[in-house]
């Protein structure tokens, strides 16, 4: 991984760029993966997947006054980890930390895949068996061909995903008004893209907000209103917008 410093700067601009640095760096992603979970990992896991999004997280925000890029994306992609085995072992009965993926923060106190789990046994709709078979690797895999009408990847997000407090509120405040105004969600569905005229005068957003990150917001309203419950655990200051 040599030479990361003078690379970053390109690879955040160059999306063909990034796919071919993240394929060279399979090994030290995979390697990273295995020092944190202390078992080898393969692309056909969950943990190959947490790994990955953590390296594009490391990409977007590394600088120099952090260390080497290769001992920051290592603790990223460590973290990132860390918060996904905690994630998993609710299923076991435990009270643990819930993950965060997209930049999101979640209230320790809430617990809202834990109760739209319960819910959906009890109305038969999902087996005690099926939860425990429930991955986030499942649920990315079937949100890419959700984003894949939208002619964009969910990888793609590490590019767009706000990192300031006050663009990822206003981008949660985008959000809650896809969510709130259905005929606002059916156009973005229908036309492949977002309103931005309607939604910039319904959330009062600048434009170059939503923009900026449209693929985002795009992602996060799809996630919000489907059938995600692993995933909508990471837009936890999206759901305040909507309370």
């Amino acid at each position: 991984m040599e030479n990361a410093h003078n690379l970053l700067g390109e690879i955040r601009k160059d999306p063909a760029l990034r796919d071919k640095y993240i394929a060279e760096n399979k090994k030290f992603i995979l390697g990273c993966a295995y020092k944190a979970v202390k078992h080898f990992v393969t692309e056909s896991d969950d943990e190959w997947s947490i790994a990955l999004i953590a390296f594009n997280e490391a990409i977007d925000s590394y600088d120099e006054t952090r260390g080497t890029f290769e001992g920051f994306a290592s603790l990223v992609i460590k973290r990132r980890l860390v918060d996904y085995i905690r994630s998993e072992s609710r299923f076991s009965g435990e009270v643990l930390t819930e993950p965060k993926i997209m930049d999101g923060d979640l209230d320790e106190e809430e617990d809202p895949t834990a109760h739209q789990l319960e819910v959906r046994k009890r109305t038969g709709e999902l087996s005690v068996d099926d939860v425990g078979k429930l991955s986030v690797r499942d649920e990315i895999e079937a949100m890419q061909l959700v984003l894949k009408d939208y002619d964009f990847s969910f990888f793609d997000l590490a590019d767009c995903s706000p990192k300031a407090e006050k663009t990822k509120k206003n981008c949660a405040q985008v959000v809650a008004v896809l969510l709130k105004e259905e005929p606002l969600f059916r156009k973005m569905r229908g036309n492949r893209t977002l309103p931005i005229k309607e939604l910039c005068e319904f959330s009062q957003v600048p434009r170059k907000i939503l923009e900026r990150h449209r693929k985002y917001i795009i992602a996060a309203a799809e996630i919000m209103h489907g059938d995600f419950p692993l995933l909508v655990e990471y837009l936890g200051y999206i759901r305040e917008a909507l309370s």
